[in-house]
């Protein structure tokens, strides 16, 4: 028979836990601090994109031509290079930057998988195909018959991939849906590549875009695939508490009341008009919208209220800066902002498929 102790259980009580070193309360006045230094850091690259070229112009040159085109000091070329040519990149940038960032952070909330990214699950080489075959198959050259073709490709490919991710035992999961999306994206390459080699038209329009060009844009391309990036950003900010729902698990977002079926199709359609219309336009443009969402989820953490503003604020300075350093690199020649922004991508994308764990998010 065993002897059980009569000493008295010692109630133990825990230290209490400093109230301004919680991250509950640290995080608050960290997310109205990234939101103003990102917003300050895109005013200032907007600045450089207009001032570094071929030709370099100064700032009090560039902020002149822009505010008092008729000033003595800004002659005309220095006006049409600043106010017809570098304002129209820097502005295709900035669309572009937050289109892919906002998309990404949608993708990796709706999907909780860290791998989500338009590039990486195949929706811009959906949007990519839909293009080619709108010029290559049915002759169509103009930006806004073009482009409808781009979301159906954009579409077709992220239910694609969402159903070949989720078959099997698990159901979808961060590695089945990165290789569900690269094997999709191989193959509408494929396909792109086949269409576009037997059309020469199809063809120059084809390698133009393909490496994510954003020169030669006209104001009224821009203008044109606006409202679309506009309607894409409204319906990706309005699923914000729905995905921190979903983050918590579908059994719980069932519990709290949201209808899953109607936020999934609610961010589809948002990823849809949001990468649509930038491929469209620009071309393929490849992890920014893997890249951006986790560098800004350090700070601001998983609440999407917070997650999805910023990703539109910090992703157009990463394309801007790729823009820029494509400029200067290799001057007076130019690099392509897809190919430096995969070369910025690639070791963030490196370091996180080597993670041990690939945790959901």
């Amino acid at each position: 028979m065993t002897r059980q102790s009569t000493a008295p259980l010692r109630k133990t009580r825990a230290a209490p836990f400093p109230a301004d070193a919680t991250p509950v309360r640290r995080r608050p006045l960290r997310r109205p601090l990234l939101l103003a230094a990102a917003a300050a850091a895109l005013v200032a690259l907007c600045l450089a994109s207009l001032a570094i070229g071929a030709r370099p112009i100064p700032l009090d040159l560039v902020v002149r031509a822009l505010v008092d085109p008729g000033h003595p000091s800004v002659d005309a070329e220095t006006q049409a290079i600043v106010t017809s040519t570098r304002l129209l990149r820097t502005v295709a940038a900035v669309l572009a930057g937050a289109a892919l960032g906002l998309a990404g952070a949608v993708m990796q909330g709706l999907t909780r998988n860290p791998l989500a990214d338009p590039g990486l699950l195949g929706v811009t080489a959906g949007a990519a195909f839909g293009v080619v075959t709108a010029v290559g198959v049915f002759g169509i050259t103009a930006l806004m018959g073009s482009i409808w073709f781009a979301f159906g490709g954009a579409l077709a490919a992220t239910v694609v991939v969402y159903l070949l991710g989720s078959r099997g035992r698990g159901g979808a999961s961060p590695v089945k849906l990165a290789l569900a999306g690269i094997a999709v994206t191989y193959l509408l390459d494929s396909l792109t590549s086949g269409i576009a080699l037997t059309d020469p038209e199809a063809l120059d329009r084809y390698r133009y875009w393909s490496s994510g060009s954003l020169t030669g844009h006209e104001d009224t391309t821009l203008l044109g695939v606006a409202p679309f990036l506009l309607a894409g950003a409204l319906l990706a900010l309005s699923t914000a508490t729905a995905l921190n729902s979903i983050s918590l698990g579908d059994d719980v977002a069932v519990a709290l009341g949201r209808r899953l079926g109607l936020v999934r199709l609610r961010a589809a359609l948002a990823v849809t008009l949001l990468t649509g219309a930038v491929t469209a336009v620009v071309g393929p443009i490849v992890f920014v919208g893997l890249v951006v969402p986790h560098v800004v989820r350090l700070i601001t953490g998983p609440d999407h209220r917070w997650l999805l503003p910023g990703s539109m604020l910090v992703a157009p300075c990463l394309v801007l800066a790729a823009d820029i350093i494509g400029r200067v690199v290799a001057r007076p020649q130019e690099i392509d902002v897809s190919l430096v922004a995969a070369f910025l991508g690639a070791p963030f994308f490196i370091a996180l498929v080597r993670r041990r764990r690939l945790a959901e998010l």
